[in-house]
């Protein structure tokens, strides 16, 4: 086959280990930098340029898609949809997941747990708001952040208000989601392709700090998980349509609660704390599936 890794940069570990097990496999292989993609767009023959030529055709593509670049990242996307390549995951499967307060109404939609969220525009009664999600603590998270980056645990209702009333001062959108006290600043990332979890690690933040991502020092580490939390990450995936999704997951005395779904998850930490080669079974698995003009999951709508 001939793939096409849609990623900014060939260097980053996610990218190069997808190169290698495709390469293993002889396939041929292409890695885009998406930005410098461009599009003739036309129902006859939509084609797809690069950096002064036109692209060859090929029969995957497999989005790394950064947050900051969605927009742009899922065009480029379509545009190969349209020309009958196959998405390792479909363009609006990612907007759907990176949208933090549409993937929560989906996931409520299908009756799946997570914390108790709050969502405003211009509340008249902030503390009414608090109260709403269970009361301080509270954690307040910006719409648009990544990688635990504009996350804030208010320990007190007044420390809570005056974080609200900052970011809405500043016209940001935020989450209001109750705090987890028993998931002790650990999450479960749970690494899902297809119908299955294939590995899964558990992040532990560092002393002091409750953000357990790697990108703010977390501690990954080997995990196993229950029947009921590998159901509920496949249920997760499956609610956003993607095919391959890292879902993170925190352990409460009500059962697993999920705090995200991640389109484009890391292969680096995963495959470091469980020694599987996640890299080769997304390869593994697109060669199973791959079929001109195949674009659509199962079971996500909205």
């Amino acid at each position: 086959m001939r793939i096409a890794i849609m990623s900014r940069n060939k260097r980053l570990y996610s990218t190069r280990r997808l190169v290698e097990e495709a390469k293993k496999r002889d396939h041929e292989v292409q890695v885009l930098d998406f930005l410098h993609c461009y599009m003739n767009i036309t129902p006859a023959s939509p084609t797809m340029h690069y950096r002064g030529e036109k692209l060859p055709e090929f029969d995957v593509v497999i989005p790394r898609i950064g947050a900051s670049v969605t927009f742009y990242g899922a065009a480029v996307l379509r545009q190969f949809e349209m020309m009958g390549v196959f998405p390792a995951n479909e363009s609006v499967a990612i907007t759907r997941s990176r949208d933090k307060l549409r993937s929560l109404q989906l996931l409520g939609r299908k009756g799946l747990g997570m914390p108790i969220t709050g969502f405003a525009s211009k509340p008249d009664d902030v503390p009414d708001l608090i109260r709403m999600v269970g009361g301080t603590p509270v954690v307040i998270k910006l719409l648009e952040g990544t990688q635990g980056i504009g996350v804030v645990l208010a320990e007190t209702r007044k420390a809570a208000e005056s974080v609200i009333e900052a970011f809405m001062g500043l016209k940001a959108d935020i989450l209001v989601q109750e705090y987890i006290k028993e998931a002790a600043g650990a999450d479960i990332r749970c690494f899902v392709i297809g119908d299955k979890v294939i590995a899964a690690m558990k992040r532990q933040a560092n002393e002091g700090e409750f953000r357990s991502n790697l990108h703010r020092g977390g501690q990954a580490s080997l995990v196993r998980i229950t029947p009921t939390e590998r159901k509920t990450a496949v249920m997760a995936a499956k609610a956003m349509g993607l095919n391959v999704a890292g879902v993170d997951l925190l352990r409460s005395s009500r059962g697993p609660l999920i705090m995200e779904v991640n389109s484009s998850p890391g292969l680096q930490g995963i495959e470091a704390a469980t020694n599987k080669n996640v890299a080769g079974m997304i390869i593994d698995f697109i060669e199973k599936r791959a079929r001109p003009w195949r674009t659509a999951t199962k079971g996500a709508r909205g």
